[in-house]
Order: C-alpha cells, then sequence, then structure tokens
C-alpha cells in the first residue's frame, strides 16, 4: 500500500471507482482510527463501535460506487458525516425499542421520558442538530440569511424586517421562503439530519 500513501483521498477514491481495490485499503487505514475513536466516543461500546465502523465504510464503499460521491477535497469530513448519522439512527432505535406499555400494571407511569431531564444521547443529538442548522445558515446568501435571523434568532415580524432591510414585505417573505428552501437541499445534499 506504500504506493498510495503519496495519492490525496480524492486520488486515491478516483482509482478506487476505476478498480484498484488498495486504493481504498488506504483510505481506511488512513482514516480508520480517527473514524473508530469518533465512533467509541459516542458509543462508549467497542462491540457497538466495531459494528458502526464497519456499517460506515460501507455505507461509504456503496455511495462511491454507485458514483453520488462528490470530490470536493473534503472525505474525512464526509466519511465523519456518515458515521454520525449511523450513531443518530442507532440511538433513535433503541429510543424506539425501549419503550414500554403503559397496560402492564407493574409499570410506573411517572417513570416518563418526557418528565426527565434529556439523556446523554439526546442531548449530543441536540447539540449536533444545533451546530448543523448554524452551518446551514452560514452557507445562506447574505441577504436570504439576515432575514432568517431577524426572523428566528430576533423575533422581528416580516414587517420590521422589511423596514430594517429597505426592502418590500414580499421581498423579505420571499427571501424566507428561499433560505428554508435551501437550508432544506443543502441538508438533504450533505446527509444531515435535522431532528431528533
Amino acid at each position: 500500500m506504500k504506493i498510495y500513501n503519496d495519492k490525496s483521498d480524492d486520488q486515491l477514491i478516483s482509482l478506487y471507482v476505476d478498480g484498484t481495490n488498495e486504493a481504498f485499503d488506504e483510505l481506511l487505514e488512513r482514516h480508520k482510527d480517527r473514524i473508530y475513536m469518533y465512533i467509541y466516543h459516542a458509543v462508549k461500546n467497542e462491540e457497538l463501535a466495531d459494528d458502526i465502523f464497519q456499517d460506515t465504510f460501507v455505507k461509504a464503499i456503496t455511495t462511491i460506487k454507485q458514483g453520488r460521491y462528490v470530490e470536493n477535497g473534503h472525505f474525512p469530513a464526509w466519511i465523519t458525516r456518515i458515521a454520525h448519522n449511523l450513531i443518530i439512527d442507532y440511538f433513535r432505535q433503541t429510543k424506539t425499542e425501549n419503550l414500554q406499555s403503559t397496560d402492564d400494571d407493574e409499570v410506573n407511569i411517572l417513570n416518563r421520558k418526557e418528565l426527565a431531564d434529556g439523556t446523554v444521547e439526546d442531548n449530543l443529538v441536540a447539540t449536533q442538530i444545533h451546530n448543523d442548522v448554524r452551518r446551514l445558515i452560514r452557507a445562506l446568501p447574505a441577504s436570504q440569511r439576515e432575514v432568517l435571523v431577524m426572523r428566528y434568532y430576533k423575533n422581528m415580524s416580516f414587517k420590521e424586517i422589511a423596514d430594517t432591510t429597505g426592502v418590500s414585505i414580499n421581498t423579505a417573505l420571499g427571501r424566507m421562503r428561499y433560505a428554508i428552501l435551501n437550508m432544506r437541499r443543502l441538508a438533504e445534499e450533505n446527509n444531515i439530519v435535522l431532528t431528533m
């Protein structure tokens, strides 16, 4: 594999797409420790971390083979995003499976999730969602970002936004609509999940 260690990630992906499996082996070798530690830090369980790690690279292989990976020089961020989404999927699935029926007489009806403080997993997911939303907002054009921040973070009415920015109410509404559409598109393109 030493013949590939001078290649960039995108060059390795191109070689892999062209049929050179050793190129992907180099990618795996290059990024495995960081990805594994990211997963393990989130799930705190070796077996589970191993499973999610394998699923991460299987999904990466599938996406690349289907021609859906866009070369942009950000392979580490892309592969980390896949791992992150798989971690969130695992916690969501676990949360669903751990629900109890209230038909059971031995179940304490006051022992409910909504009456408790958030779990570590909930806090992890919520923090990541807030970070993702901030990143998506920063990626918007300035005029759309301005209207969105005024509306959601400063609680301004569309009339106030129009007066402050010197545009009509319809223009402010249009910018807001495009901001939301652009955020949805960017989230979808980058596999960002914005729900708990």
